[in-house]
């Protein structure tokens, strides 16, 4: 899988990309991360980025020139736009990019894009939750190591992936490890049974309360 990333500070995807799970993937050839630096399409000597919103008002517009030059030759990509006003990005929505051969993510900044960018360059707008960042980068890199990790040969085990928080439309149940027990803190008896349907019977009461108790909006019939 190809990635790209349409930002105006490639520097800041150093760091991310050369840690953990994407580092691997990268450098196992499982994907790759294309880093395209919105500065080299500015327009004029220096370079610009933005300009001040026709109608007036606070804060400054990304361009359509520059963008146009980026976006252009990547139109064989599906393009996404980071941005406040998109829709939720979920599970579903990293299960489908990782389904595709090329995305190009584009990191907004500023007061937003001028909207015929969005009109004829995007094709899909998306948000990474109800609040405003300086920009589009930690989106665009949350994007990547959730992608990625879908991709097969990523993950050690596979079944960690199918089963964790939102595959069944609930969230993950708690987790315990050696000791069994810490000071007064002991590990659930079930877990220590070896009843494997008993076992599974407490996960998926566990998933349910968690569910309703944090998130009951998944449920969709009220409860909670």
């Amino acid at each position: 899988m190809r990635v790209h990333v349409v930002t105006m500070f490639p520097g800041w995807f150093d760091g991310p990309l050369g840690t953990s799970i994407g580092a691997r993937a990268i450098e196992d050839g499982v994907v790759e991360v294309v880093i395209h630096d919105l500065r080299e399409h500015g327009v004029g000597r220096h370079r610009q980025l933005d300009d001040a919103p026709f109608g007036g008002g606070p804060g400054m517009v990304m361009m359509v020139e520059p963008l146009s030059r980026a976006l252009t030759p990547l139109a064989h990509t599906h393009r996404v736009l980071f941005t406040p006003s998109g829709r939720p990005m979920d599970q579903s929505t990293l299960d489908r990019w990782s389904a595709m051969a090329e995305v190009t993510l584009v990191c907004g900044r500023y007061e937003g894009v001028d909207q015929r960018v969005i009109d004829h360059l995007i094709d899909e707008e998306v948000s990474l939750g109800d609040y405003v960042l300086a920009g589009g980068e930690v989106a665009a890199a949350a994007a990547i190591e959730g992608v990625t990790r879908l991709l097969p040969g990523v993950v050690g085990n596979p079944e960690s992936v199918r089963h964790e928080s939102f595959r069944d439309g609930l969230l993950e149940e708690p987790v315990y490890t050696r000791p069994a027990v810490f000071g007064d803190w002991a590990v659930p008896e079930v877990l220590l049974s070896g009843d494997h349907a008993r076992i599974e019977d407490w996960r998926r009461e566990q998933r349910l309360k968690r569910t309703r108790d944090r998130r009951p909006d998944l449920l969709g019939d009220g409860t909670g």
